[in-house]
């Protein structure tokens, strides 16, 4: 799957890591419902390492479409609060 980091990149993400980054979106997701602003700038940052850490970076020359598209580390509450889906920011 790729995933897109808005501002950084896309990165090549295993299916089988899905779960985990559900594991960290789920803190991000609260810090939204509840507008917890001092909770929502380390869940999202933790995300993104989360996205980092399980990816790899994708060709920067390639034109492939991301699968998901996150904010960048520096978005706002209301911003990412835009971007929510149903299933939150990953989806699964």
């Amino acid at each position: 799957m790729i995933v897109r980091i808005l501002g950084e990149g896309q990165y090549d993400v295993p299916e089988g890591s899905v779960e985990a980054l559900n594991a960290l979106d789920a803190p991000v997701e609260a810090a939204i419902e509840a507008s917890d602003e001092a909770a929502f700038r380390p869940a999202l940052e933790a995300l993104l390492a989360g996205v980092r850490e399980h990816g790899t970076a994708h060709d920067a020359e390639s034109l492939d479409e991301s699968d998901l598209i996150l904010p960048p580390g520096d978005a706002t509450l209301d911003e990412v609060r835009e971007l929510l889906g149903d299933d939150g920011l990953i989806p699964g």
